[in-house]
C-alpha cells in the first residue's frame, strides 16, 4: 500500500471505521474504498440499508476531496449529495466504491462515486464538497 493509503486508513472517520471501510487506492483522479456488507448494516431481509450505501459514497468522495485540497485549505464538508440506487447488496458482498472528479475548484469539488459488487453497478452518488 502507498503512504497516502496508509494515512487515509489511519485517519478514517469513526463511522467509516465502524462500518468497516478500507481505502484501497488514492490517486488525484480516482479513489477506491471497499466495504463488506454485514448483517448489522442491513434492512430486512438482509439487504444493505440505503443510508449505508450513502455513507460509503460520502466517505469515499470526502477522501477524494482531501487528496485534492488546494494549498491553504483546512478540510472539507459535504454540502449536497444525491444517490441513485440501482440494485441491492446482500450480506457478505464486498462493495467497491470508486470516486472520480466532475469538478475540482478552489471552493468546491464535485465527485461521482460508483458502488459496485461483483462487477454489477448498485448505486451512483454525485456529491458536492465545500473546501474549508
Amino acid at each position: 500500500m502507498s503512504e497516502a493509503v496508509d494515512r487515509a486508513n489511519a485517519a478514517m472517520t469513526p463511522l467509516a471505521r465502524l462500518m468497516g471501510m478500507t481505502v484501497v487506492s488514492i490517486e488525484p483522479d480516482k479513489v477506491v474504498v471497499e466495504m463488506q456488507v454485514r448483517e448489522d448494516l442491513c434492512t430486512l431481509p438482509t439487504g444493505l440499508h440505503g443510508g449505508a450505501f450513502m455513507a460509503l459514497a460520502d466517505n469515499t468522495g470526502a477522501i477524494a476531496t482531501v487528496a485534492n485540497l488546494p494549498q491553504g485549505a483546512n478540510g472539507t464538508t459535504t454540502i449536497e449529495s444525491k444517490t441513485n440506487f440501482l440494485g441491492g447488496a446482500a450480506v457478505g458482498s464486498v462493495l467497491t466504491a470508486t470516486a472520480t472528479p466532475l469538478h475540482r475548484g478552489r471552493r468546491t469539488q464535485v465527485w461521482q462515486t460508483r458502488i459496485e459488487a461483483g462487477g454489477r453497478l448498485l448505486a451512483v452518488t454525485t456529491q458536492t464538497q465545500l473546501v474549508l
